[in-house]
């Protein structure tokens, strides 16, 4: 394929020309839009052909690195193939023409999987309650907090204004505290990745709402004091919060309920192969304990005899509500149902098991090639950290320049500058799903890159070199942003 520039869509404009077959006509005079509301001169749009639209975007997505391409070991993000089969199921006619408000009794088929899905999940995470209706992993923690402070405040708790979280922890963590008024404090991580333990008690107190922490963290390493910190934050009162983002690393071997955690989210569209990127369609189901259960937001569904139906207010008196339209993204969550059946639970444990699995292996061999490991003395879970602080010392060549070069070798570049504990790291997650040989490609890779900054250093700061467009002006791009098109 050509590196050669494409045309934007705009410059292939040629007056008068359009795609019939696939603009409907419409009656500008039956329009429910009120007049004030509409437009008074013409959009301004590109007048192109169908087959000059299918090429023009065709051609820029075979520019994308996807999973579906290349190598894409982006840590904390589980970037795992998807499976077709999954997806052709999930778009079966009875499931895509079924409207979000045809009466219940003529959506029977749909609200069963949804009904199996809650069941499924609840018994993966070893937690009382779920709801399905978050559409993200960032408004899935914002629900859950919500259900903190839902709860300590029927308990005329109002006392509670603080959440605990560790310094390795995602962002939307505090600002998920924030955004439903509390107040944020950190807790530090120690020299093995573990929450400082000495810190955290003399943190908890009756001002303690909570906790939010994942488990393993973002560290790439599983909390060893997690029962410990569970009882000690129960003691002074809060509750804990369970970021789901490295459920990949434990599925089926370890549960959040089981470690102590009354509230947790859960990323479908990592953990659970449905589609992850590019600003959605997403799915953050909200589970929770025994203690929170009566919180949870609604639509629920409820199985009762032989039917299905949602649960309401009426049903659920202390819920925060609803927090999003209907049920939430359904054909993710009926991906992510059939991929649950598909695996089963045996199959649930081997996503762990080798995903840890190909971790580990990636860790040793990198270690082995001379790379320098962030935690020396722990094992990975699913993802691991090396930091390349040495090069970027030594030879002035940085984490991000690396990952510019690793697109040249058809690599994606895993995390880089997260968390930011760690100098110069790479946050390096390859999932179950690929291969040996493609983790060896990668290792080759980043051997033969380390091999170019010690012989030629610059063909690394100033990649990549075989893409169409090449290192840009980062600061500028954020800061004066054009999108807009004008001749």
């Amino acid at each position: 394929m050509s590196n050669q520039s494409i045309p934007l869509i705009f410059e292939q404009s040629c007056p008068g020309r359009y795609a019939s077959m696939q603009a409907p006509a419409v009656d500008e005079n039956h329009c429910d839009i009120p007049q004030e509301f509409l437009r008074t001169t013409k959009a301004t749009m590109a007048e192109t052909s169908e087959m000059q639209v299918v090429r023009h975007y065709t051609q820029l997505s075979q520019r994308n690195f996807s999973i579906d391409t290349h190598f894409y070991p982006l840590g904390s993000c589980t970037m795992k193939y998807n499976p077709r089969g999954v997806q052709r199921i999930s778009q079966l006619p009875g499931f895509v023409a079924r409207h979000p408000l045809a009466p219940m009794i003529h959506s029977q088929g749909f609200l069963s999987c949804i009904y199996e899905l809650q069941e499924i999940l609840k018994e993966a995470v070893g937690m009382k309650g779920i709801s399905l209706a978050p559409l993200a992993g960032a408004q899935g923690e914002f629900v859950g907090v919500s259900m903190i402070r839902s709860y300590h405040e029927a308990r005329g708790d109002h006392e509670r204004v603080e959440i605990l979280v560790p310094d390795a922890a995602h962002g939307t963590n505090p600002a998920s505290a924030i955004m439903c008024g509390y107040k944020v404090r950190e807790i530090p991580t120690n020299a093995e990745g573990d929450v400082d333990f000495e810190a955290l008690e003399n943190a908890l107190g009756p001002q303690t709402a909570g906790i939010m922490l994942t488990n393993p963290s973002t560290l790439g390493v599983f909390e060893r004091q997690i029962k410990q910190i569970a009882e000690k934050v129960h003691e002074a009162g809060g509750l804990l919060y369970y970021d789901g983002a490295n459920l990949n690393a434990i599925l089926g071997r370890v549960r959040p309920g089981d470690m102590g955690f009354d509230v947790m989210h859960m990323n479908l569209h990592k953990t659970f192969a449905t589609p992850h990127g590019g600003g959605g369609p997403g799915s953050g189901p909200v589970a929770v304990g025994e203690r929170l259960v009566p919180y949870l937001p609604i639509p629920m569904v409820a199985k009762e005899g032989n039917q299905y139906r949602f649960l309401t207010e009426e049903d659920c008196p202390d819920t925060i509500g609803p927090v999003t339209t209907f049920v939430g993204n359904a054909g993710i969550l009926l991906r992510a149902y059939l991929y649950a059946r598909l695996l089963g639970r045996e199959g649930m444990r081997r996503v762990s098991e080798f995903a840890t699995l190909n971790a580990n292996y990636l860790m040793v061999k990198l270690q082995e090639a001379g790379f320098e490991l962030a935690f020396k003395n722990r094992r990975a879970t699913h993802e691991f950290i090396i930091t390349l602080q040495k090069q970027a010392k030594e030879k002035h060549v940085t984490a991000m320049d690396i990952a510019k070069r690793l697109l040249d070798y058809g690599c994606h570049a895993p995390t880089t500058y997260f968390p930011l504990l760690v100098p110069e790291c790479f946050l390096i997650e390859p999932t179950e799903t690929e291969s040996k040989e493609d983790i060896e490609e990668f290792i080759d890779a980043l051997i033969a890159i380390r091999q170019e900054i010690e012989e030629n250093p610059e063909l690394v700061t100033t990649a990549p070199h075989t893409l169409p467009v090449t290192r840009m002006d980062e600061v500028r791009a954020a800061k004066e942003l054009d999108v807009c098109w004008s001749e």
